[in-house]
Protein backbone atom coordinates (compact mmCIF):
# COMPACT_ATOMS: atom_id res chain seq x y z
CA UNK A 1 0.00 0.00 0.00
CA UNK A 2 1.36 3.34 -0.49
CA UNK A 3 1.53 6.37 1.57
CA UNK A 4 0.60 9.53 0.58
CA UNK A 5 0.87 12.89 2.73
CA UNK A 6 -1.38 15.60 2.16
CA UNK A 7 0.48 19.02 3.44
CA UNK A 8 -2.01 21.87 3.94
CA UNK A 9 0.05 25.23 4.01
CA UNK A 10 -3.20 27.09 5.12
CA UNK A 11 -3.31 28.65 8.41
CA UNK A 12 -6.88 29.01 8.91
CA UNK A 13 -8.50 26.38 10.59
CA UNK A 14 -11.55 26.13 8.45
CA UNK A 15 -9.99 26.48 4.82
CA UNK A 16 -10.91 25.83 1.21
CA UNK A 17 -7.51 24.31 0.79
CA UNK A 18 -7.92 22.02 3.38
CA UNK A 19 -11.81 20.91 2.48
CA UNK A 20 -10.07 20.27 -1.33
CA UNK A 21 -7.20 18.23 -0.13
CA UNK A 22 -9.60 16.18 2.43
CA UNK A 23 -11.90 15.27 -0.88
CA UNK A 24 -8.70 14.29 -2.75
CA UNK A 25 -7.42 12.38 0.59
CA UNK A 26 -10.94 10.61 -0.05
CA UNK A 27 -10.80 9.90 -3.28
CA UNK A 28 -7.16 8.07 -2.92
CA UNK A 29 -8.54 6.02 0.23
CA UNK A 30 -11.13 4.72 -1.25
CA UNK A 31 -8.39 3.73 -4.56
CA UNK A 32 -6.56 1.86 -1.38
CA UNK A 33 -3.62 4.55 -0.34
CA UNK A 34 -2.94 5.48 3.08
CA UNK A 35 -3.32 9.13 3.66
CA UNK A 36 -1.63 11.28 6.48
CA UNK A 37 -2.94 14.70 6.40
CA UNK A 38 -0.23 17.14 7.32
CA UNK A 39 -1.70 20.70 8.14
CA UNK A 40 1.51 23.70 9.21
CA UNK A 41 -1.04 24.72 12.24
CA UNK A 42 0.00 20.96 13.33
CA UNK A 43 3.34 21.94 14.08
CA UNK A 44 4.25 24.39 17.49
CA UNK A 45 4.71 28.37 15.82
CA UNK A 46 7.53 28.65 18.55
CA UNK A 47 9.50 25.46 15.94
CA UNK A 48 8.98 27.57 12.99
CA UNK A 49 9.40 31.18 14.03
CA UNK A 50 12.52 30.36 16.21
CA UNK A 51 14.12 27.95 13.63
CA UNK A 52 14.57 24.79 15.38
CA UNK A 53 15.93 22.70 13.19
CA UNK A 54 16.15 19.43 15.72
CA UNK A 55 12.25 19.84 16.89
CA UNK A 56 10.68 16.71 17.17
CA UNK A 57 7.67 17.54 15.02
CA UNK A 58 9.92 18.45 11.88
CA UNK A 59 12.17 15.10 12.47
CA UNK A 60 8.51 13.48 12.37
CA UNK A 61 7.19 15.25 9.41
CA UNK A 62 10.90 14.60 7.80
CA UNK A 63 10.42 11.52 8.07
CA UNK A 64 6.70 11.03 6.92
CA UNK A 65 7.65 12.89 3.94
CA UNK A 66 10.50 10.94 3.12
CA UNK A 67 8.73 7.13 3.93
CA UNK A 68 5.42 8.75 1.61
CA UNK A 69 5.31 7.44 -2.05
CA UNK A 70 3.81 10.86 -2.79
CA UNK A 71 2.90 14.10 -1.78
CA UNK A 72 -0.27 16.86 -2.34
CA UNK A 73 0.66 20.16 -1.19
CA UNK A 74 -2.35 22.68 -0.90
CA UNK A 75 -1.96 26.03 -0.17
CA UNK A 76 -4.13 29.69 -0.69
CA UNK A 77 -2.81 32.19 -2.52
CA UNK A 78 -2.00 35.21 -0.23
CA UNK A 79 -0.20 37.96 -2.37
CA UNK A 80 0.32 36.25 -5.85
CA UNK A 81 2.19 33.24 -3.68
CA UNK A 82 2.00 29.90 -1.24
CA UNK A 83 1.13 31.52 2.25
CA UNK A 84 4.22 32.59 4.41
CA UNK A 85 3.97 30.26 7.10
CA UNK A 86 3.72 26.90 4.55
CA UNK A 87 7.10 28.56 2.95
CA UNK A 88 8.96 28.82 6.63
CA UNK A 89 7.98 25.32 7.58
CA UNK A 90 9.44 24.01 4.16
CA UNK A 91 12.70 25.91 4.69
CA UNK A 92 12.97 24.07 8.02
CA UNK A 93 12.96 20.63 6.13
CA UNK A 94 16.37 18.75 4.36
CA UNK A 95 16.96 20.50 1.17
CA UNK A 96 15.77 16.97 -0.45
CA UNK A 97 13.15 16.31 1.39
CA UNK A 98 11.15 15.57 -1.63
CA UNK A 99 13.43 13.96 -3.67
CA UNK A 100 11.94 10.99 -5.69
CA UNK A 101 8.84 11.94 -5.19
CA UNK A 102 5.45 12.84 -7.03
CA UNK A 103 4.10 16.14 -5.71
CA UNK A 104 0.56 17.06 -6.93
CA UNK A 105 0.67 20.89 -6.07
CA UNK A 106 -3.26 22.51 -5.64
CA UNK A 107 -3.99 25.84 -4.92
CA UNK A 108 -6.86 28.19 -3.83
CA UNK A 109 -7.90 31.65 -4.61
CA UNK A 110 -10.15 34.49 -4.61
CA UNK A 111 -10.07 35.16 -8.22
CA UNK A 112 -8.48 33.74 -11.90
CA UNK A 113 -5.83 36.44 -11.27
CA UNK A 114 -3.95 33.79 -9.29
CA UNK A 115 -3.87 31.31 -11.80
CA UNK A 116 -0.29 30.99 -12.30
CA UNK A 117 0.74 31.16 -8.40
CA UNK A 118 1.31 27.48 -8.87
CA UNK A 119 3.75 27.95 -11.90
CA UNK A 120 5.83 30.96 -10.52
CA UNK A 121 5.94 30.34 -6.58
CA UNK A 122 4.77 26.87 -5.71
CA UNK A 123 6.41 24.82 -8.15
CA UNK A 124 9.63 26.06 -8.25
CA UNK A 125 9.19 25.55 -4.42
CA UNK A 126 8.62 21.96 -4.87
CA UNK A 127 11.25 21.81 -7.31
CA UNK A 128 14.17 23.31 -4.98
CA UNK A 129 13.29 20.40 -2.63
CA UNK A 130 13.99 17.67 -5.41
CA UNK A 131 10.15 16.86 -5.92
CA UNK A 132 8.50 16.04 -9.46
CA UNK A 133 5.56 18.15 -9.50
CA UNK A 134 2.28 17.62 -11.70
CA UNK A 135 0.58 19.97 -13.65
CA UNK A 136 -1.45 20.93 -10.38
CA UNK A 137 -4.90 22.56 -9.92
CA UNK A 138 -5.99 25.78 -9.27
CA UNK A 139 -8.84 26.29 -7.00
CA UNK A 140 -11.37 29.58 -7.18
CA UNK A 141 -13.02 30.44 -3.79
CA UNK A 142 -16.38 30.24 -5.89
CA UNK A 143 -15.76 26.80 -7.27
CA UNK A 144 -15.87 25.34 -3.32
CA UNK A 145 -18.53 25.74 -1.03
CA UNK A 146 -17.54 25.06 2.77
CA UNK A 147 -20.71 23.79 3.54
CA UNK A 148 -20.18 20.61 1.18
CA UNK A 149 -17.82 18.51 3.68
CA UNK A 150 -18.16 15.06 1.19
CA UNK A 151 -17.64 16.97 -2.15
CA UNK A 152 -16.81 20.49 -1.75
CA UNK A 153 -15.84 21.28 -5.23
CA UNK A 154 -19.26 22.94 -7.15
CA UNK A 155 -17.63 23.49 -10.51
CA UNK A 156 -17.87 20.33 -12.31
CA UNK A 157 -15.02 21.26 -14.74
CA UNK A 158 -12.67 22.13 -12.06
CA UNK A 159 -13.20 19.11 -10.50
CA UNK A 160 -13.00 16.48 -13.19
CA UNK A 161 -9.60 18.57 -14.22
CA UNK A 162 -8.73 17.59 -10.18
CA UNK A 163 -9.92 13.87 -10.66
CA UNK A 164 -7.84 13.36 -13.87
CA UNK A 165 -4.91 15.10 -12.07
CA UNK A 166 -5.41 12.67 -9.30
CA UNK A 167 -5.60 9.70 -11.99
CA UNK A 168 -2.04 11.23 -13.12
CA UNK A 169 -0.74 11.43 -9.64
CA UNK A 170 -1.65 7.74 -9.18
CA UNK A 171 -0.22 6.32 -12.25
CA UNK A 172 3.07 7.99 -11.64
CA UNK A 173 3.14 7.20 -7.64
CA UNK A 174 2.37 3.36 -9.30
CA UNK A 175 4.84 3.25 -11.86
CA UNK A 176 7.43 4.64 -9.44
CA UNK A 177 6.71 1.97 -6.78
CA UNK A 178 6.64 -0.36 -9.12
CA UNK A 179 10.32 0.27 -10.56
CA UNK A 180 11.78 0.18 -7.12
CA UNK A 181 9.94 -3.26 -6.15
Amino acid sequence: MSEIILLSGSPSEYSRTDLVLQYAGTKLKQEGYSITHVSVRDIPADDIFNLRFDSPALKELTLLIQGADGVIVGSPVYKAAYTGVLKALLDLLPQDVLAGKTVLPIMTGGSPAHLLAIEYSLKPLLSALKGQSQQGVYFQDCQIDKKQVGNPIIDVNVLERLKKELYYFVETVNRKRDYVL
